[in-house]
């Protein structure tokens, strides 16, 4: 056992962290950059990390009492920072900034994790900037990012670079089978339509329901006829993930209202007094924005399913031998890939990049939706 048994796929990074971790080193650089596409493991990799740098052992054993408390995310001497908002808000990173001024309290390195530094405001990310510019010299910070891109030249050049690469579907596949008992032919499947993604893979194979939307989203193309069903299966694309969505944050949120009102003394039934109601209203619009966020990313989810099956089309337009994502529609595949010739899919491709580019920069869900349904109709549709 150790920190870094779930991050498949990684052996090089995983060497170069185990070398940087080691006490008998030179030691760590004080700034690093952790890239890679969504579900790589870059939290991960910066968790694992964090519990070698302070590990007993110094090699991220995964048994001692510091691996232990650093991956339970209950260890003094490590901040992970993670939000589930559009953006860290600049008084996060402010106070972030002065937490990472302490001594470490009982281990080697203070080591500061910030998951979502691509979520930063250039405002906000200038605050961190002054902090990885002039750390103190027992602190680390880990920063995780999609791409280097997503924060600041200045950063990028006082920072080290890690950089993810996809894990391969059956290195994802033997994780589920020996992390979550999965079965072995669920887990190959859920790995390759999850294109990898150990997140979503885990999902996909214990949830059926996750399953079932997936299935709804990779028809799309054989079910739109005309302009009615693109119409309508844009209405449900954006139903599906609103409910999801409020599925997943309901119960958190009446639990957070709760314990609000309890803080504030209001008895349960009654209404906030108008002296506290501007901390009830606070939080229901960080509550908001984390609602908004999950439908975004829910949506992402859909769009990146539905560009694997124009994906596995073009392969098959154009005969490459490169395993599909979408293995069990071969057939459908196939109807569509001879339905159209290349050119077009890779129209259609490029549509639902447009797509998720429009939802990121905030468009309206449902008529970015329904834009795309109409620009992926057969180009004989019938106009109805």
């Amino acid at each position: 056992m150790s920190v870094w048994d779930e991050l498949v796929g990684q052996d090089e990074v995983v060497e170069v962290l185990r070398r940087a971790a080691d006490p008998a080193g030179d030691g760590p650089a004080h700034a690093w950059l952790f890239t890679g596409p969504p579900g790589s493991g870059r939290s991960v990799a910066a968790r694992a990390f964090a519990a070698a740098l302070l590990c007993e052992t110094g090699t991220g054993c995964g048994v001692c009492h510091d691996c232990r408390t650093v991956l339970a995310g209950t260890h003094a001497d490590v901040r992970v920072v993670a939000t589930e908002k559009l953006t860290l808000k600049i008084d996060e990173v402010r106070e972030l900034v002065q937490h990472a001024q302490r001594r470490p309290s009982g281990g080697r390195w203070r080591v500061v994790v910030v998951e979502d530094a691509d979520r930063m405001l250039e405002r906000t990310t200038n605050v961190l900037l002054k902090a990885v510019e002039e750390p103190p010299p027992r602190t680390i910070w880990l920063l995780c990012t999609p791409s280097a891109e997503d924060v600041l030249p200045t950063i990028r050049s006082r920072s080290r670079p890690v950089r993810l690469r996809v894990p391969p579907v059956p290195a994802v596949a033997e994780l589920l089978v020996r992390r979550d008992g999965v079965d072995p032919a669920m887990a190959a499947y859920a790995a390759r339509a999850a294109q990898s993604h150990v997140g979503l893979a885990r999902r996909l194979a214990r949830d059926e329901g996750a399953r079932n939307r997936r299935r709804d989203v990779v028809r799309t193309p054989l079910d739109l006829r005309g302009t009615a069903d693109a119409v309508v299966r844009a209405g449900e694309l954006a139903d599906v993930a609103a409910e999801e969505a409020k599925d997943a944050t309901a119960e958190r949120d009446a639990r957070e209202r709760a314990e609000l009102l309890h803080t504030l003394g209001v008895e349960p039934g009654r209404p906030a007094p108008p002296a506290l109601r501007g901390q009830v209203k606070a939080l229901e619009e960080d509550q908001k924005r984390r609602a908004t966020r999950l439908r975004r990313d829910v949506l992402d989810r859909a769009l990146l399913d539905l560009l694997s099956v124009y994906r596995d089309v073009l392969l098959l337009q154009l005969g490459a031998d490169v395993e599909l994502v979408n293995t069990s529609m071969l057939e459908d595949l196939r109807a569509l890939a001879g339905r159209e010739g290349p050119e077009v899919t890779l129209r259609r491709m490029d549509a639902v990049g447009t797509a998720r580019e429009r939802l990121q920069a905030n468009a309206n869900p449902l008529l970015t939706l329904e834009a795309l349904c109409v620009q992926l109709l057969p180009e004989q549709a019938d106009a109805r």
